[in-house]
């Protein structure tokens, strides 16, 4: 990859979460928004947080099922550091946890890189399957809601016709990826076997249902600290389910447009919420609630697990 495409990939997140930060806060004045902050009820927020630990818990102790195959036992000291190092990281340069990750545990567990990071990946596979499947759980349970709302902004055979000509499109790219040499169609082509292989790679491991349970908790957890942390607001107490489900996915999403979501998470929100009749004021502040106190545990948690990587495993030598 050449530099200048490198620098982009890093500058341009970073710019426009800047953006994203100015605007948002252009939404809301610093007064106000630090007024909900001071009547915030800490413990539904305190909650939260713990739910968000747990969830990082379970990856560190789930990844450990999939290097056991490959004939490594690591520390799971080692493995809970890792993860909490490579989400700070991915606060610096998008994606580049992942990397970090799997270097520490080649660093101090003796796991050749390219295994390592090829754990990390089916990981992701696992994931990318979970939140498509709370997409399609929003989608079902608000079919009648989406199809009105855009209903209301289109005209309904108009709408229809998109929905066709869209799934026409749909069909065309499929057909074009299928058959198409382009460098495009091949890297289509290897993401998509590459998902399949890595799904169908789980249910070949000796302990797939560890696995799977704990990749269900890990995203149960998200979604309860999304939930639970609503709560801290008293504006946003009567939200329904589906306004959580569709304001998490979306703020899931923000994480990958900007380095850990900043600026584009609390906003994401507003869109999600404000769909629901929600005020943007509380939408907006809860957004910046969440973020923060999320993202100040892992700038905790992760400047301290960097920190005392190099003292644990001299212990561990020594002893």
């Amino acid at each position: 990859m050449s530099k200048p495409k490198s620098i982009l990939k890093v500058v341009l997140p970073l710019l426009l979460g800047v953006g994203l930060v100015w605007y948002s806060l252009s939404k809301i004045s610093i007064p106000i928004l630090i007024q909900y902050f001071k009547d915030a009820n800490y413990s539904w927020i305190v909650l939260g947080v713990v739910m968000g630990i747990l969830s990082h818990v379970s990856r560190a102790y789930r990844w450990i099922y999939m290097v056991e195959p490959l004939g490594f036992k690591p520390n799971f000291g080692n493995s809970i550091m890792a993860v909490y190092s490579a989400y700070l990281i991915n606060f610096t340069i998008p994606r580049a946890g992942e990397i970090a990750r799997a270097s520490i545990l080649t660093n101090y567990e003796g796991i050749p890189f390219d295994k390592g990071f090829g754990t990390i990946v089916a990981e992701r596979v696992a994931d990318t399957i979970m939140l498509l499947s709370i997409v399609a759980i929003a989608f079902f349970l608000e079919f009648e809601f989406i199809y009105d709302f855009f209903a209301q902004k289109f005209n309904p055979s108009s709408l229809i016709l998109g929905i066709a000509v869209l799934l026409l499109g749909v069909l065309l790219v499929l057909l074009f990826v299928k058959k198409s040499r382009s460098k495009f169609a091949l890297k289509v082509k290897g993401f998509v076997s590459g998902l399949i292989e890595g799904a169908f790679s789980i249910f070949k491991m000796k302990k797939k249902w560890a696995f799977i349970g704990h990749t269900f908790f890990i995203w149960l957890m998200y979604v309860l600290m999304f939930y639970v942390t609503t709560f801290a607001l008293p504006e946003l107490q009567n939200i329904p389910i589906v306004a959580i489900l569709i304001g998490f996915i979306l703020a899931s999403f923000s994480i990958a447009a900007t380095n850990g979501g900043i600026g584009s998470f609390p906003e994401a929100v507003v869109i999600a919420f404000s769909l629901f009749g929600m005020a943007d004021d509380p939408s907006r502040a809860f957004g910046w609630i969440m973020w923060s106190t999320q993202t100040l545990v892992i700038v905790v948690l992760g400047g301290l697990s960097l920190l005392y990587l190099p003292i644990f495993n001299r212990k561990k030598t020594t002893v």
